[in-house]
């Protein structure tokens, strides 16, 4: 069935997650304000014991997560490859989780916090802020950095403090695994909050190589000239020196718009 026969609820879906029309681009911005209040709201019932009150909440932020994820499904150009994405996982994680978490006595909540990775991985995020911002327009190569970064730190953090410190303690045992993962993957090593067992110091060891790769990425996408995104006609490089004339690759005369000087 083409675009032009599709069912006008169909269309009207697709508009809100691919169009650039304003209510779609503030309806795109509401779901990532619900993503944030979501993860918001994992961490916080990971650190205390679990009530009625929290049970109803999970079920509600369950259902708007299962909605989102049938309606992107029912519109996507490609369900196979929806299906491989992480964001899409994550979000298979969660679902999973708050089904079937009420049923055991196991405490699988850390999935929920990993819905995170949704949030901060999607390129639906960045397209439209790309769209929208200037700064990620001229920064592009250090936000992405600094967001998977963070990305790293926070689904870290969330596995530190599933694995290795007391749940439903309140937010302090969530902050010590903050500061384990931060101070484990800056190679800081105070020694105050350790994991002896073998799994632990395994653990740690993973957070130190990649926490100093993802560091080195951040420092040359800061420090080092950056790039802007040009496709050149003639060959397709997109990426470029921001005064080039000529493209790299193949020579061709490329013409990269710039904001000139103003007094």
């Amino acid at each position: 069935m083409s675009d032009d026969e599709e069912i006008p609820l169909k269309q009207a879906v697709r508009r809100l997650y691919y169009s650039r029309a304003p209510h779609a681009v503030w309806f795109r911005y509401g779901l990532i304000v619900f993503d944030i209040g979501s993860i918001l709201f994992f961490i916080a019932a990971a650190a205390y014991p679990q009530t009625a009150t929290a049970t109803l909440i999970s079920a509600g932020i369950g259902a708007v997560i299962l909605a989102d994820f049938l309606a992107r499904l029912w519109v996507a150009g490609s369900r196979w490859r929806m299906m491989r994405r992480l964001y899409t996982l994550a979000d298979i994680a969660v679902l999973a989780s708050l089904l079937i978490g009420p049923m055991i006595s196991e405490d699988i909540t850390f999935l929920g916090i990993l819905r995170g990775v949704r949030l901060l991985l999607s390129y639906r995020l960045m397209r439209d802020l790309r769209y929208d911002s200037k700064f990620i327009q001229r920064h592009e190569d250090t936000v992405i950095a600094a967001v998977n970064l963070f990305v790293f730190i926070f689904v870290t953090t969330s596995l530190a403090f599933t694995l290795f410190f007391d749940p439903h303690t309140g937010p302090a045992a969530y902050i010590d695994a903050l500061y384990f993962t931060v101070a484990t993957l800056t190679t800081t090593g105070y020694g105050d909050i350790t994991l002896n067992s073998p799994g632990g110091k395994l653990f740690s060891a993973a957070v130190m190589v990649i926490g100093v790769a993802l560091f080195v990425q951040l420092a040359r996408s800061m420090f080092m000239p950056g790039k802007v995104k040009f496709e050149c006609p003639e060959c397709g490089l997109n990426r470029h020196d921001p005064d080039a004339v000529h493209c790299k690759h193949c020579g061709e005369v490329v013409k990269i718009s710039t904001p000139g000087f103003s007094d």
